[in-house]
C-alpha cells in the first residue's frame, strides 16, 4: 500500500447531529442535513504538521497542529492500519458551529478518520472506524449517526461489544434546530449533572424512549409526544441556556410534538410535523430573541447517507 502523494487529496462530507433526543440520553442520535465538507491533502512536512484553514469565522478559534482533534482522529487510524503518518492541511467549509450541540467535534473526529482512511486506501472497515469514533469521543450518540447516517441507538452489550440498531424515521416527521448566538461546552453540561439519580427518573425515560421510537417508525404523533420527555440530564441543564425554557414552550404552542436540548445544548430540537414547521421555527426565532439572544432556527431533513468521501483527486 503506497502512501499518498504530495499534493493528493479527498473530500469528505460529514454530517451535523443531534443527539440525547428526548429520553435517548448518551445512546440516541440521529444524522441531520447540515453538514461540515473538509478537503484533506498531503502536504510536505514531517509527520506532526498538520494546517487548518477554517472557511467560517464560526471556527477561528480552531489552530492546527498534532494536538487538534481533526488530526489526532487520522493519527488513530494509521496506527490502527500500522502505516507510516504524514502531513496533512484540512480545509474545512463549516457549517455545523462549535459548541453549540450539534456534533461539531464528532464531525472532526469522523472527517479525521474516513479522511485519512481514504487517502490511504482505505485499509480499515467501516466497523473498525466505528470503533475508534466511539473510543476517541468516548459516547456513542453524535459519531455513530455521523458515520452512519440516519437514527441510531447505540449500546455496549454485555458482551462489551458496541451495538448500533439503525432505527426508523417517518418522512412526515421534520426536525427544527434552534441554534442560539450562544455557546455551551459539553464538559460545562456534564459538569451540573449529579452522580445518582432516582430509580423513578431511570424507568420514566426507559418507557419514554419506546414509545418514541415507536411514534418516530409509524409517524405517529401521540407517541411521539409522549415519548419526548426526560428526567436524566435535561432538569440539570435548561438552567445553563438563556431563554432555553421559554423557546421550548414557544414551540409546543406552535404545534411542535416534542421539544428537547441538543445534544448538551445550547441548541433545542423540535420535532413536528412539515405543515407546522415554518410556525414552529419562527416561534423559536421569536422567543429567543425576546430574552435577548440571537438565533435562527432551519428546518433539517434526516441524513440517511452518514459519512462520505465524495472526490478523490490529485493537483
Amino acid at each position: 500500500m503506497r502512501p499518498p502523494l504530495i499534493g493528493e487529496k479527498v473530500i469528505v462530507e460529514v454530517p451535523s447531529t443531534t443527539a440525547n433526543i428526548g429520553p435517548g440520553f448518551d445512546c440516541l442520535g440521529a444524522a441531520l442535513s447540515l453538514k461540515n465538507e473538509f478537503t484533506i491533502k498531503r502536504i510536505e512536512g514531517t509527520a506532526e504538521r498538520f494546517e487548518l484553514i477554517m472557511e467560517s469565522t464560526e471556527g477561528n478559534h480552531l489552530r492546527g497542529g498534532p494536538e487538534n482533534l481533526f488530526y489526532r482522529a487520522a493519527q488513530r487510524v494509521w496506527k490502527a492500519a500500522e502505516i507510516e503518518p504524514v502531513a496533512l492541511e484540512a480545509r474545512v467549509k463549516l457549517a455545523v458551529p462549535p459548541a453549540r450541540g450539534l456534533g461539531s467535534s464528532a464531525t472532526a473526529i469522523v472527517a479525521g478518520l474516513v479522511g485519512a482512511n481514504a487517502l490511504m486506501g482505505e485499509p480499515l472497515p467501516k466497523e473498525k472506524l466505528l470503533e475508534l469514533a466511539i473510543d476517541i469521543e468516548g459516547h456513542p450518540d453524535n459519531v455513530v449517526p455521523s458515520l452512519l447516517g440516519g437514527l441510531c441507538l447505540t449500546a455496549k452489550a454485555a458482551s462489551e461489544r458496541w451495538r448500533v440498531i439503525r432505527c426508523d424515521w417517518d418522512s412526515s416527521i421534520k426536525a427544527v434546530v434552534a441554534i442560539p448566538s450562544l455557546r455551551l461546552s459539553t464538559s460545562e453540561a456534564r459538569r451540573v449533572m449529579p452522580k445518582n439519580i432516582p430509580i423513578n427518573d431511570a424507568v420514566m425515560n426507559l418507557g419514554a424512549i419506546s414509545l418514541l421510537l415507536q411514534g418516530l417508525r409509524t409517524g405517529n404523533n401521540e407517541l411521539i409526544s409522549d415519548g419526548m420527555h426526560d428526567r436524566l440530564h435535561e432538569p440539570y441543564r435548561w438552567g445553563l441556556i438563556k431563554g432555553g425554557l421559554e423557546v421550548r414552550t414557544a414551540a409546543i404552542k406552535a404545534g411542535a410534538l416534542g421539544c428537547a436540548i441538543s445534544g448538551a445544548g445550547p441548541s433545542i430540537l423540535a420535532l413536528c410535523e412539515e405543515s407546522q414547521s415554518r410556525m414552529v421555527s419562527q416561534s423559536m426565532v421569536r422567543a429567543w430573541e425576546l430574552a435577548g439572544v440571537a438565533s435562527r432556527a432551519p428546518v433539517l431533513e434526516l441524513q440517511r447517507r452518514g459519512s462520505e468521501c465524495v472526490k478523490k483527486v490529485n493537483e
